[in-house]
């Protein structure tokens, strides 16, 4: 039985249709992710469904007590707030009591010998066993500590834009509640971040509908699909990998329909072209009905891009940095760094937020200046840059005009002419919608406009700053296909790993301190050789670092206990049964063909057995290490 239904869902804005008496249920622990071009309406209905925003038509049906948490793309704190109150923001009695007891600690702290104060701890301690908050504490601290939050008790005014965004997830996920509805949650996230909040949605009680451009996230947390197109909501079971598979397949029932109109079309113009004989009635009846065929125009299939822009010629010199530097603050964000761009690099600039990427992509583009060493640009270059932080477009303008501005047309590799019309309908703007004023549309939509006008300059040297935040899923894929048939340099700083993995295929990995790293090869690859240097890597405690005046002793190797030795004699064969079982279930995914339910199932034990398999491997690499030690000892 569902928790929440959604009937005859009705909204319009202006003359657009975002809602079309759509109806969905959403059931208990489901995670749900929502698709669509941006401008679409996808925000909006997250709104309408946390009742922020209201409707036309329709009804939300839930219990009395149903609760949901709304976490939306711009965060909304409350200024004046610590962290932890913003965290612990809320109505519940644990919530008022979490308040409670962070602001007696703060107040101790000040005043440790006021007796008031003493025993207004006493009493929120009380308060807090009697509600079991304590965990519920540890939570909220455990959460924002992953998310980069350290100073609890700094206020949110004095927090910068990404760290507002943390604190307004942390906010989210603490709350406890039946849905939890979130709008772009890895924005300005790093991908380590973005890992560790995959596997703690994967345990969240409640269910989830959430919003994301980010596509391995999407495809890893989500188990259901809804697409919002043009006012009508399409439902499908399975992740975003099943989501295309059954996508593709609509698709093409629809072109076999479009194919029956148009031959149902030509053979009714034919007949009245042939001026055939029949009665009045019916020669009116046939032209009416060639007039119904002719208006049911179905929707175009949009952005395909099917050729490679670009014709600026790139000479051999592209970018040389030789030696440069850069601090801000007293902080060295790049320390004596040398690279060689040469034509056809695609290259991607990883590392955490605020660390510098974004500095060295402005300085490559002559916008700022290093504080020592040099940067020389080849004759022949030009840049063309997107950036995070937009230029303001004019408002009175219309989408063509402003495109226009930049070009009128644009050539191919090849020597042909594209239109700006054209190039519009390939970034999902339909030749309607393309004289609609810039003021109406949607933030995703400016950012969409803003990257054409970008590409519209012909660059032969592209530089893309986190291009993939406020993008949809399609216009992203669109760029990335344009992109394959670029025939320039590309250099972008992002924190998408499926973007990256499908557009770059060497790093430059910011490694903190001023250090940077060099990486022949796509993210995937990169990430997989850093987890292994980590599970290599024992870790030693501060507490056995012997000082320096002290002979280094060693330690006796740890021996293997009775069932730690039965383990180690079958753990081989249990990881070669799970590689077994993982090759078995690939065959039946393969075979499954349409059953989509059983593929469901399926790709469920898949991800079951990888996750074995994965404490498998490495629990024996934690004993094997044992063994080794033991053997090593043996011979000495």
């Amino acid at each position: 039985m569902s928790m929440f239904r959604v009937e005859q869902l009705h909204k319009t804005f202006g003359e657009k249709t975002l809602f079309n008496h759509i109806s969905f249920s959403i059931e208990k622990k489901q995670r749900i992710g929502l698709i669509g071009v941006n401008g679409t309406g996808k925000s909006t209905l997250l709104k309408v469904l946390a009742g922020i925003e209201g409707k036309e038509e329709g009804q939300l049906i839930h219990a009395n007590d149903f609760t949901i948490e709304y976490l939306p793309q711009d965060p909304e704190l409350e200024e004046g707030l610590t962290v932890l109150e913003q965290v612990y923001y809320g109505d519940s009695p644990v919530m008022r009591t979490l308040r409670g007891y962070e602001e007696a600690l703060m107040n101790l702290e000040k005043d440790p010998m006021n007796e008031g104060t003493q025993k207004k701890l006493a009493s929120m301690q009380q308060k807090m066993d009697e509600l079991d908050a304590w965990e519920a504490s540890t939570m909220a601290k455990t959460i924002l500590t992953k998310l980069g939050v350290s100073q609890f008790t700094k206020k949110v005014d004095h927090l910068s834009g990404g760290q507002r965004k943390r604190v307004s997830i942390a906010k989210s996920l603490i709350q406890p509640v039946d849905l939890l509805l979130l709008d772009e949650p890895t924005n300005h996230l790093d991908n380590i971040t973005i890992e560790w909040l995959e596997g703690f949605l994967a345990q969240y009680p409640g269910a989830i509908m959430l919003i994301t451009h980010d596509r391995y996230f999407l495809n890893r947390v989500t188990k259901r699909i809804f697409e919002l197109d043009h006012g009508e909501l399409y439902q499908y079971e399975g992740n975003y990998e099943l989501f295309l598979e059954k996508k593709a397949e609509r698709e093409i029932d629809q072109e076999n329909q479009e194919n029956k109109r148009q031959n149902l079309l030509r053979r009714e113009l034919a007949w009245l072209k042939r001026g055939a004989k029949a009665r009045t009635t019916k020669q009116k009846a046939r032209k009416q009905r060639v007039e119904a065929i002719q208006e049911d125009t179905p929707l175009t299939k949009q952005g395909d891009v099917d050729f490679a822009i670009g014709s600026t010629r790139l000479g051999k010199k592209v970018i040389v940095l030789d030696q440069i530097s850069k601090s801000y603050d007293e902080e060295t964000l790049i320390d004596q760094f040398s690279y060689l761009i040469i034509p056809g690099d695609r290259l991607g600039i990883i590392g955490p937020n605020g660390i510098g990427k974004t500095t060295l992509l402005n300085m490559m583009a002559q916008r700022i200046k290093p504080d020592s060493g040099t940067i020389e640009t080849g004759e022949t270059v030009k840049i063309g840059y997107y950036t995070q932080n937009h230029e303001e477009l004019d408002g009175n303008l219309r989408m063509i005009e402003y495109i226009k501005q930049t070009a009128e047309v644009v050539h191919t590799a090849d020597g042909q002419v594209v239109t700006a019309e054209q190039m519009l309908e390939r970034f999902l703007f339909s030749r309607a919608m393309q004289w609609t004023h810039i003021r109406r549309l949607s933030g995703g939509e400016r950012r969409r406009l803003y990257l054409l006008k970008t590409l519209m300059e012909e660059p032969n040297v592209l530089f893309l700053d986190e291009p993939t935040n406020d993008l949809d899923t399609q216009t992203l894929s669109v760029l990335e296909d344009y992109l394959d048939q670029f025939p320039g340099v590309v250099i972008t700083v992002s924190h998408d790993r499926y973007f990256l993995d499908r557009v770059v295929d060497k790093l430059i990995v910011f490694k903190g301190q001023g250090q940077i790293d060099r990486y022949f090869g796509s993210y995937s690859e990169w990430l997989a050789e850093e987890k292994e240097k980590e599970v290599s890597q024992p870790v030693v405690s501060q507490s056995n670092v012997k000082p320096s005046n002290q002979p280094n002793k060693k330690a006796k190797p740890k021996k293997l206990s009775y069932k730690d030795q039965q383990e180690w004699n079958s753990i081989e064969d249990t990881i070669a049964q799970l590689e077994e079982k993982l090759e078995s279930i690939g065959k039946e995914i393969e075979e499954t063909g349409s059953d989509f339910d059983k593929a469901r199932d399926l790709f469920e034990a898949q991800k079951l057995t990888e996750e074995e398999l994965e404490k498998a491997m490495e629990r024996w690499t934690e004993l094997s290490m044992i063994v080794e030690e033991l053997e090593e000892d043996k011979q000495k």
